[in-house]
């Protein structure tokens, strides 16, 4: 069984950063491609970021772009995302999914294509 869990999540001030992880565990022959997704009470899970199963591509969210960096680290099974200059309306729960994905340049945007999710980490951003 695939388990996904992130961390890092917590109260920061606006302008601040903050380093989310998601470890993967459970299936070590398999590659996985890794999305972040967030949501806030009342509204859809959202696209933030996705990273193909070896890093080589990834893709952002247009309103996060230059702000949020998605990263991994096969040899820890971690997948990152880097938030920096925080803002209030970065307040959310932060989810990281996965799916098995053999292809170098894939990374997926919907969370309809994600098989495996993790329980989310809160990012609260005061003013």
């Amino acid at each position: 069984q695939v388990q996904l869990v992130e961390s890092g999540g917590g109260l920061v001030q606006a302008g601040d950063s903050l380093n989310l992880s998601c470890t993967v565990s459970g299936s070590t022959s398999t590659t996985y491609a890794v999305g972040w997704f967030r949501q806030t009470p009342g509204k859809e899970r959202e696209f933030a970021a996705a990273i193909s199963w070896n890093g080589d591509v990834t893709r952002y969210a247009d309103s996060l772009k230059g702000r949020f960096t998605i990263s991994r680290d096969n040899t820890k099974n971690t997948v990152y995302l880097q938030m920096s200059n925080l803002q209030p309306e970065d307040t959310a729960d932060y989810y990281c999914a996965a799916r098995p994905s053999y292809y170098s340049r894939s990374y997926y945007t919907l969370t309809q294509e994600y098989r495996y999710w993790g329980q989310g980490t809160r990012v609260t951003v005061s003013s």
